[in-house]
């Protein structure tokens, strides 16, 4: 049942992640874009790590807590919470949302709901599939996989968003950044 579990998980999220680039990405009509390749970076970095992560998990033992299979439970459990942090934040800004760093003319800033407790609930929510992939695998190696490239192309991709932000709603964004965490409440 956990196998099936994971499976369904892990397609709706590839699927949303498909559906999220091609439906809100915005042209240069649409918002001022200042992505600085970050889109194509961390799409690049994702379906590395992602696959290396895979191909190893299928070549190495399971060696995280002696291949306890209570980790696969874990993982479906963190699978759906990141997709569900992830989701709510992405339709939290609706027509604001964009694959590419780009504001759009009519964009407010964000400071309810999850965007009250963190500046990027949605990059949380996908750190959090990484997360929840590595421990799918079972194995340290393929966890750190899964997770360190993805973590710092997620980095970069926050300093880019970031610094259009700021320039976008100036001193109200600088506010809100000084009171509000980047993406781990009260800690980062």
């Amino acid at each position: 049942m956990t196998a099936i579990l994971w499976t369904s998980f892990y397609r709706a999220w590839v699927a949303s992640e498909v559906v999220i680039a091609v439906a809100t990405r915005t042209g240069k009509s649409g918002g001022k874009v200042s992505d600085r390749g970050s889109q194509l970076i961390l799409w690049m970095v994702i379906v590395v790590s992602v696959t290396a992560c895979e191909w190893m998990r299928r070549i190495m033992p399971a060696n995280m807590f002696g291949g306890a299979a209570w980790l696969k439970t874990v993982s479906v459990v963190v699978l759906v919470a990141a997709l569900a942090i992830r989701w709510t934040a992405v339709f939290t800004l609706g027509k604001s949302f964009s694959a590419n760093v780009a504001i759009r003319e009519s964009q407010k800033m964000m400071r309810s709901g999850l965007y009250g407790m963190v500046r990027h609930p949605s990059y949380l929510g996908l750190l959090m599939v990484f997360v929840a992939i590595g421990i799918h695998s079972r194995n340290w190696i393929s966890f750190v996989v899964a997770i360190v490239p993805t973590t710092a192309a997620l980095i970069y991709r926050i300093q880019v968003e970031e610094m259009a932000l700021r320039e976008a709603f100036g001193e109200e964004y600088v506010q809100y950044s000084r009171v509000t965490k980047r993406l781990v409440p009260g800690v980062y």
